[in-house]
């Protein structure tokens, strides 16, 4: 039951409001209370002040117990209220007079019980009110010293709090009835909103529950993009994008793996079949074979080799080895390593490495990354072309540029150039004969620069070559290879 929202939401939205109603209640009830008691004692005053007056009036100066019981006694005759006594005691505490009404005797003489007691301690008080009891009903007392025919005298005023006890008693009576009330309304209205608000979640769920790798395109259903719900599932879109990308390109991963794969593995087994099949050849045919199958298995290798390296570099698994080297001693080694691989197509290799560029990285990897761009470069160049690779330092990096006069890359296959196994079908293509890679060159160089700090970018294509930078930070010091992001 706790477990869904739903109910949490109204369980806690219920206690809240509850608290709310009960703290508003009672202090309600508090201030109507005290309101009460103050126009009570308000109206005591006017009355005793009145009275008072009365008996300075009926006294007219003279002096005696008479004189002071005949005004007391006029006093009283005139101040005739509802629920109001007057007493008047002597100066021994004792009554002199007082409004007692002959049809509730008990109840004002049960009120008058504790009068002696509290005489003495309100008399001289700031505040000479106190609040009795006299059975169910309650009185508001007031003391009030006086003089009259020369005599010393208390007036006790005793006002009945049976209105505002009933008032009070409907109040309670209406918080009892109105907060019970007030809160089964809330919170079937809180689960009402919390079910409709919760509503589009539940969908959301189901739907992404039917969705799985062969329906990986649909998408949640967004009725306001504008509210929480609505950025949760363009949020949740926007994974199911990228997973949709990325299981595209695992599966088109495996496919051009597969193709790579299959071509010198059917070669290989055909050239076998074949030569197999004709027991009785010359050497020169054997060795003619065994080059082909040389040939296959060594770009077998390779193709199996660069595979395994992107995996271990997407695993993260791939640990950098630095070591301290010069930059352009080795952009300068590369560069004559290919000079022998150029010369066959009469391509000439310049190389512009002439300052000193100290760098800690690794360096077999990086030796890999500019091999693989020089040799990207020398495929790609007609006979009698160029390539130029120029080593130079901007800012906090060192750049690798390697320039080559070949066609150029089109324009609309520019973004997927540095995807595995993407080749240009067209413009830089050959033949599998010339000694074609599996289009793993590119990716593998970018990761290596990324690993590094760095990037890798295609800087310039067009009909008379093009142009591939590699940027360097001018110090490393972090070992660790970091995973290679699914775009690539």
């Amino acid at each position: 039951m706790f477990s869904s929202v739903r109910v949490r939401l109204t369980i806690w939205y219920t206690v809240v409001m509850t608290c709310v109603l009960l703290v508003l209640a009672i202090a309600t009830y508090l201030i109507v209370l005290n309101n009460a008691i103050r126009r009570t004692d308000s109206a005591i005053v006017e009355q005793a002040d009145s009275f008072l007056k009365t008996v300075d009036a009926e006294a007219n100066g003279q002096t005696g117990v008479e004189v002071l019981l005949e005004s007391v006694t006029v006093a009283i005759s005139e101040h005739r209220f509802r629920d109001t006594l007057f007493i008047v005691l002597d100066q021994s505490g004792n009554i002199v007079a007082s409004s007692q009404e002959p049809e509730r005797p008990e109840e004002h003489s049960a009120a008058l019980e504790s009068l002696h007691g509290s005489l003495h301690s309100l008399t001289g008080s700031k505040y000479p009110f106190d609040t009795t009891r006299s059975g169910r009903r309650a009185y508001r007392r007031y003391f009030r010293p006086f003089s009259a025919a020369q005599k010393l005298c208390t007036l006790v005023v005793l006002q009945s709090l049976h209105p505002q006890q009933e008032f009070l008693e409907t109040l309670i009576g209406t918080f009892a009835l109105v907060i019970p009330l007030a809160i089964l309304l809330a919170s079937s209205g809180g689960y009402f909103l919390a079910r409709r608000s919760l509503a589009p979640v539940t969908a959301m769920g189901a739907q992404a529950g039917r969705i799985s790798a062969d329906n990986l395109h649909e998408r949640l259903t967004i009725e306001n993009a504008k509210d929480e719900l609505g950025a949760l599932a363009l949020s949740f879109n926007n994974l199911l994008d990228r997973l949709d990308q990325s299981f595209e390109q695992q599966r088109r991963f495996v496919a051009d793996a597969s193709h790579e794969l299959r071509t010198p593995v059917a070669i290989l087994c055909g050239e076998a079949d074949v030569t197999l099949s004709q027991p009785n050849r010359s050497p020169e045919e054997y060795r003619e074979s065994l080059s082909i199958l040389h040939a296959e298995a060594y770009r077998l290798k390779q193709i199996v080799e660069d595979l395994f390296t992107l995996a271990r570099a997407d695993a993260g698994q791939y640990r950098l080895s630095p070591t301290s080297f010069y930059l352009d001693e080795l952009v300068a080694e590369c560069a004559r390593n290919m000079r022998t691989l150029a010369s066959a197509k009469q391509i000439t290799v310049r190389c512009d490495a002439q300052k000193e560029m100290p760098l800690e990285a690794d360096e077999t990897l990086l030796r890999r990354m500019i091999l693989n761009l020089l040799d990207n470069a020398i495929k790609y160049t007609p006979q009698n072309g160029s390539v130029t690779i120029t080593c130079g330092e901007q800012a906090s990096q060192y750049s690798i540029s390697v320039q080559d006069t070949g066609q150029g890359i089109p324009a609309d296959a520019q973004p997927r150039i540095f995807e595995r196994f993407f080749r240009v079908d067209k413009v830089r293509s050959r033949s599998e004969s010339d000694g074609g890679g599996a289009g793993l060159g590119l990716s593998i160089g970018r990761w290596i620069a990324e690993a590094h700090g760095g990037c890798l970018e295609l800087t310039r294509s067009d009909p008379n070559g093009s142009t591939f930078t590699a940027l360097l930070p001018s110090s490393q010091t972090s070992p660790l290879i970091p995973r290679l992001s699914s775009s690539r």
